[in-house]
């Protein structure tokens, strides 16, 4: 099973290990190990969630998701974004952005931490609104369980998580208007940079989840007709053929995901620069690490680790939210890759514990459906 599972990804952990080396030599190998190694802290938060939306997919698109859907997050955010933000951010052509990779890779640091404020508010909102939709939510289960309750009363106020995200983009862009101001106001074209790159991440997260909340519920309405119709068929001895809108409700979920690992992805990239700025060296060990949060989001589907471990959602969710503010603060402050990789890995850590304290807790209990509301144990972690 975790052959299965994971041998994609030490095949391509393999063979970027030894394409490093044929690079750069052993230096190159540990920088790209170093990469590997920090992609995975950053991303374990989002294999979490992924697994939350994976496991309503069937088996066909899990491998699209491992197949496809890798070729877009290694080629498409961990080489070609790179690549784009610098030719969007000094106005030149892709051909020249990758080009100045290679033989300027100053210049080229340079030009991907200018465009940084646009890429922290937009991924910042979109990751904001997760949490905050996830939060809001009234849930059977419940982690913390002191701020989830009055926070899920307040939820039934109608677009809140809206306002409250606009509120701290507001906010964001104010404080960069500020420090431009009390700076001489040489930066102060990125207050709007700010405004704009944050409503487009709050415009993208609406279109997107709304899609696939919209084809989910459809999704489960054809399920439940199709059960009963299958029912009625046993009882006839006819066949019901199957209804095609489960690919389509699961397409839109596969793009959900793409866009969300997409978001999750801005931090390891930015955050990659710190260690090299050779962008053939950065797509091989983000390209690795990205394979293993994939195959961590199928095992973690296949083996019913959220099901097992309830919190592990939540923890997820409240690392997303964590990563959010870090990148809305990363903004105007510099915030070491250390407190953001381990802040995600600290919060999944807790909910696991919590988790295994509750099962621990419903053993003792007799395991019983009824115990589930004593055993709610780690109230406050």
């Amino acid at each position: 099973m975790l052959l299965k599972t994971f041998g994609w990804s030490f095949a391509v952990t393999a063979l970027g290990l030894v394409a490093a080396v044929f690079y750069g030599g052993w230096q190159a190998f540990g920088v790209v190990a170093i990469l590997s190694v920090l992609e995975i802290s950053l991303s374990f938060d989002n294999a979490v969630v992924n697994a939350g939306i994976l496991k309503k997919m069937n088996a066909f698109w899990q491998k699209i998701f491992l197949t496809i859907g890798v070729l877009i997050a290694v080629f498409g955010m961990r080489l070609v974004f790179p690549v784009v933000i610098v030719a969007i951010t000094a106005k030149i052509g892709p051909i020249e952005a990758v080009d100045l990779s290679f033989n300027q890779p100053e210049r080229y640091q340079e030009l991907v931490t200018d465009a940084h404020p646009a890429i922290a508010a937009f991924g910042g909102m979109f990751l904001l609104m997760i949490f905050l939709d996830f939060i809001f939510e009234d849930r059977d289960i419940q982690w913390l369980r002191w701020i989830e309750r009055p926070l899920a009363k307040l939820g039934k106020v109608d677009m809140l998580s809206v306002c409250i995200a606009l509120i701290v983009l507001l906010i964001s862009a104010l404080t960069v208007a500020g420090n431009a101001h009390q700076h001489g106001g040489g930066h102060a074209d990125k207050t709007e940079t700010v405004l704009l790159a944050g409503v487009a991440g709050l415009i993208t997260y609406l279109i997107v989840g709304g899609l696939s909340g919209f084809f989910e519920n459809r999704l489960e309405e054809e399920e439940e007709r199709e059960h009963e119709a299958e029912e009625a068929a046993k009882r006839s001895g006819k066949k019901v053929s199957s209804v095609a809108l489960a690919g389509k409700a699961a397409f839109f979920m596969f793009l959900y995901l793409e866009v969300l690992d997409a978001s999750f992805s801005f931090d390891g990239v930015i955050g990659a620069f710190a260690v090299t700025n050779e962008i053939v060296l950065m797509a091989l060990g983000l390209g690795i690490g990205a394979m293993y949060v994939r195959s961590l989001t199928v095992y973690l589907v296949r083996q019913g680790t959220l099901d097992d471990y309830v919190y592990l959602e939540h923890g997820a969710h409240y690392a997303i939210g964590a990563l959010a503010a870090i990148l809305l603060i990363t903004i105007q402050y510099q915030i070491h890759e250390l407190i953001t990789g381990s802040v995600g890995v600290l919060l999944i850590a807790l909910s696991f514990w919590s988790s295994v304290r509750r099962n621990k807790a419903l053993a003792a209990e007799g395991g019983g459906d009824d115990a589930g509301s004593k055993a709610e144990v780690p109230s406050g972690v």
